[in-house]
């Protein structure tokens, strides 16, 4: 189970309920809803939750004049950001007190783009994918390094790295790669799924950027056609025209139990053989937030 949700789970059980959430914890709907029934409350802004009350920020992370209105409003707060997007914050403020201007390559709106460009906006410029490169425009191209949202397509990704450096020739790499491990193994998986594939059924929600790049993946790879859902049961007839093999894969917040459905589902249309594509062995465990662990006595 996704390290945040596990918090936000912990947190109900250590504190009682209500504990308030700062946006989605995770982008799916099954998982909000169930944290819902449990306890959890989700608001948008801060200034939604009572003062002094707990208060979760998701695993997409926030800004520190976020950090700073909790603080203000003497909340309990919970960091549950990922430690990789986590990573990519203080890489972020790293680089621009180094005085470099930062391209981040990311999507407008995403709430890990609002969080990771709030930690030094006066020293960033959002790159929304290879098509908008020719437009982008920078104080000076001497000191300059990209980083990216970690949900990201890789391909994507690349291509406009590789756009942003036929225009800034001086453009530097970030240390280490900044996409999400478990986002980088579907797309692998997918990409050698796809290919023999009729149909691929990506189980994922419409907000979860991961999800929707595989989807755009198994297209990209072969696949004749390729969906997105929440749910197995919003599958339709119509898709199964002429499909002899279908490819199924899932985002990286995705209940396992989601993705059990839709097999069983797609056993009882008639395609009961499974074959396991594996390209990776994820077994790299984050803690919990600090405010979560046992105290050491």
């Amino acid at each position: 189970m996704d390290r945040a949700v596990i918090a936000v789970e912990k947190a109900i059980e250590q504190f009682g309920s209500p504990v308030y959430v700062r946006k989605e914890i995770v982008h799916n709907k099954h998982v909000v809803a169930t944290l819902e029934k449990r306890g959890a409350i989700f608001i948008n802004e801060v200034e939604e939750a009572p003062e002094g009350s707990h208060l979760v920020f998701s695993a997409h992370g926030v800004s520190p004049a976020v950090v700073s209105s909790a603080e203000k409003r003497n909340m309990l707060t919970i960091d549950a950001t990922c430690p990789l997007v986590t990573k990519v914050h203080r890489e972020a403020v790293r680089f621009s007190r180094d005085e470099y201007h930062i391209l981040f390559i990311g999507h407008d709106g995403h709430e890990e783009v609002e969080g990771t460009m709030g930690e030094a906006p006066a020293s960033m410029t959002l790159v929304n994918g290879p098509g908008v490169v020719t437009d982008i425009t920078v104080p000076d191209d001497k000191k300059l390094v990209w980083l990216s949202q970690t949900t990201l397509s890789v391909d994507e990704t690349m291509e406009t790295v590789r756009r942003l450096r036929e225009k800034f020739p001086q453009l530097q790499d970030p240390p280490s790669d900044d996409i999400c491990y478990a986002t980088q193994n579907r797309q692998v998986a997918i990409k050698k799924v796809a290919a023999n594939s009729d149909l691929v059924i990506v189980v994922g929600s419409a907000n979860s950027s991961n999800s929707v790049r595989l989807v755009e993946v198994a297209l990209e790879y072969g696949a004749k056609a390729a969906y997105r859902v929440d749910f197995e049961h919003e599958v339709q007839d119509s898709w199964f025209d002429g499909v002899s093999t279908v490819g199924v894969t899932s985002g990286a917040s995705v209940p396992e139990e989601l993705v059990q459905e839709l097999l069983a589902q797609l056993a009882a249309r008639g395609y009961a053989t499974v074959e396991e594509v594996k390209t990776a062995e994820e077994d790299l465990i984050f803690s919990l937030p600090k405010e979560l662990r046992p105290s050491r006595k």
